[in-house]
């Protein structure tokens, strides 16, 4: 799909020249101001043909407007204002996302610091009662012509700000790099430090800028004694650095260069098309992407070195170097909740193992880009796979490369702990061994279940088509892949 997507196009005649079909669509979206939200694509292949095919359903308006730089708002408001600047390539919602268009990008950098002072917030609140702010009432807005350089260098600014801060996450289409590797630290504690002070630099200037912005307005329209220019801390849309959650996206970026998605070699997004066709494995020097895009996950790493907890350690040392392994690992694991009983590696593993996923389909809005396959409830084996390194052979390879040898792990592993347990002398160790040797036994059924499944599936040897996205595709693997409902939204 990636290789089907065209952005910044300018032009209706320029979509159809270009012969792709997905196109990014302005959403509206979450309370975010001056950038962002750059969240949806919709299909507008030949001008839009398969939607002017659904009509009645399909209401278009204003085509003629589509992919013109604007400035955007949200139809549901909160108690203060939110607006947005969308460059071209954008087709907009009529509905859920209202849109101001010009020509004259001062007139438009105008618009925004309009909207997003407490001057305008007033003046909406006074004219509007409820909660939607539609396009009517913002054309009875007075525009400040006698603030219009002031306000162009602002929301310039403003606009600098926000778009740093949206692309530094990996759900930005322009997303280059983890923010804590940009910075280019000897460890990843003092990694996350300075991380954290730019990203504090930043939320304190953003809060100079919009509290200069209201100044302006109030001493322009006399309202000193009616306003303030303060912004409240929880006004200002910029992303706060946090050590959890921090720790959690450098996880899923380790894991997005194990898969080859990203690279430690280039910026940006590195594979992202489909069925691993043209996958280059010379593009990923300084730390290795993994061969087939299979990457298990269990607790109690049957794979050695294939585990993805394992590739971790071999991450963090290919970015500060294996000297700093252990600080760099315990301050992973004690940023992933570890457990005073627990060596770092082990919290690694049962972050990777048991939260993870959850985490990645919150990131992702329930449209993974990593497919858990599960066994079950017990655990018995998880693998992730990369959805665009998915191919027919990969359940195959999955079965006879990894499951089928966990059987024997499994086996093998019983046998030692029935050996154990004819050698104690101990009742309370005997006792111990033989709760293993439950624990084991019901997670070989649980697998050999799943190996079943998965040699029937196999067998079928399932194609994707990436168009389809990822709730249809998700929905062909059964109960193989974990959360199916969540992502399906079957009931």
């Amino acid at each position: 799909m990636w290789d089907h997507l065209c952005l910044n196009v300018i032009s209706n005649q320029e979509s159809i020249q270009k012969l792709l079909k997905w196109f990014p669509y302005n959403k509206g979206g979450a309370f975010k101001k001056w950038y962002g939200n750059h969240e949806y694509i919709v299909n507008w292949e030949n001008g839009g043909k398969e939607l002017h095919d659904f009509k009645p359903r399909a209401v278009i308006r204003n085509a003629n407007f589509y992919f013109r730089k604007s400035v955007s708002w949200s139809d549901v408001t909160s108690s203060t204002n939110a607006f947005r600047y969308y460059p071209s390539g954008f087709i907009f919602d009529g509905g859920s996302a209202h849109s101001a268009f010009s020509d004259d990008i001062n007139k438009l950098y105008t618009c925004l610091a309009f909207g997003n002072n407490k001057f305008a917030t007033e003046i909406i609140k006074a004219i509007n009662p409820t909660l939607h702010f539609h396009i009517g009432y913002f054309d009875v807005l007075p525009y400040p012509v006698q603030l219009e350089g002031y306000l162009y260098e602002i929301s310039k600014n403003a606009i600098i700000l926000s778009k740093y801060d949206w692309d530094s996450y990996e759900t930005s289409w322009d997303f280059t790099q983890n923010p804590i590797i940009r910075t280019q630290q000897p460890t990843l504690e003092l990694a996350f430090k300075a991380w954290q002070q730019q990203n504090n630099a930043a939320v304190a200037e953003m809060k100079r800028l919009e509290e200069e912005n209201n100044k302006l307005f109030i001493e322009a329209y006399g309202l000193q004694d009616e306003l303030t220019p303060d912004v409240p801390d929880e006004q200002i849309t910029l992303t706060r650095a946090d050590r959890e959650k921090d720790t959690q996206r450098l996880v899923s970026y380790a894991i997005g260069c194990m898969m080859g998605r990203y690279s430690l070699d280039e910026p940006g997004l590195i594979y992202a098309h489909a069925g691993n066709e043209g996958f280059d494995p010379n593009r990923y020097k300084k730390f290795k992407t993994d061969a087939d895009g299979i990457i298990p996950l269990t607790e109690m790493g049957w794979f050695d070195k294939d585990e993805a907890d394992y590739r971790i350690k071999e991450f963090l040392n290919a970015v500060w170097g294996k000297d700093t392994e252990a600080e760099n690992m315990l301050w992973l694991a004690e940023g992933l909740a570890k457990k005073n009983n627990e060596t770092p590696e082990e919290a690694v593993r049962r972050y990777l193992a048991t939260k993870f996923y959850k985490d990645h389909l919150q990131t992702y809005k329930k449209r993974p880009i990593y497919w858990l396959f599960s066994s079950g409830k017990l655990g018995a084996f998880q693998a992730l796979v990369y959805l665009h390194r998915y191919n027919e052979s990969t359940l195959a390879r999955m079965r006879t490369e990894y499951v089928m040898p966990l059987i024997s792990k499994m086996a093998a592993y019983a046998k030692t702990l029935e050996d154990s347990k004819e050698a104690s002398s101990s009742a309370a160790e005997t006792n111990r061994i033989e709760k293993q040797l439950l624990a084991l036994h019901k997670q070989q059924a649980e697998l050999s279940t799943f190996e079943e499944k998965l040699r029937h599936l196999a067998d079928q040897r399932i194609t994707l088509d990436l168009d389809d996205g990822v709730k249809v595709n998700y929905g062909k693997f059964g109960d193989l892949l974990a959360e199916v409902k969540a992502v399906t939204g079957e009931k």
